[in-house]
């Protein structure tokens, strides 16, 4: 419904903002992190996600888009409701919960109060093809790390004519006993044990 809004900002805490669009001044809820990036401003740009429930109507605001779109992935999954989102951005920082959840570390994410053991699980089962085909550049701009090397390897092992699930499977094994391999190393390995 609502893409963003654009005004001054009447009262900022590092829970909520009170942003006047037109006269209007509207309750918005955010995290630490968009806190962080607007603390100095007088007037901002918030990307806004709307959530209706039964008894009530929230406002959310992130400084970037890229920031919603994690909000909007992490409240996609059973249990996890928008102030859960929202203390999970503010808890640890947006690319460092993608991260987690692309290379599954459920101890990352199970150190955010709120989220227990099977919750990191749920997330990671449910978010990780999804962020893995959004891409690093796409979502958060993550580093270029293991995740596309890994990738890099998988795609050539695919054209190589070996199946995807097969070649994933031995990949992420060899990732597990030694993470600094090379590309070239990674798929060497790979056709031995294919």
């Amino acid at each position: 419904m609502y893409d963003y809004f654009r005004g001054k900002l009447i009262l900022k805490a590092p829970t909520h903002v009170i942003l006047d669009v037109g006269g209007i001044g509207y309750h918005i809820h955010i995290s630490l992190t968009t806190f962080s990036q607007i603390k100095e401003q007088e007037e901002c740009k918030l990307y806004v996600s709307f959530q209706v429930r039964e008894d009530s109507q929230t406002l959310y605001g992130f400084a970037s888009e890229s920031e919603r779109e994690l909000f909007n992935h992490l409240i996609s999954v059973s249990g996890i409701g928008p102030n859960t989102g929202r203390m999970m951005l503010s808890s640890i920082t947006p690319e460092e919960i993608q991260s987690a959840i692309i290379s599954g570390h459920v101890s990352v994410i199970q150190k955010i109060k709120g989220i227990g053991p099977k919750s990191a699980q749920r997330l990671i089962l449910e978010l990780q093809d999804k962020l893995k085909k959004l891409g690093g550049g796409t979502l958060l701009g993550l580093p270029i790390s293991k995740p596309s090397i890994s990738e890099e390897a998988l795609a050539a092992l695919v054209m190589l004519g070996f199946v995807k699930a097969q070649a994933e499977k031995v990949l992420n094994s060899l990732l597990l006993e030694n993470p600094d391999l090379t590309v070239e190393e990674m798929i060497k390995l790979a056709l031995k044990k294919l």
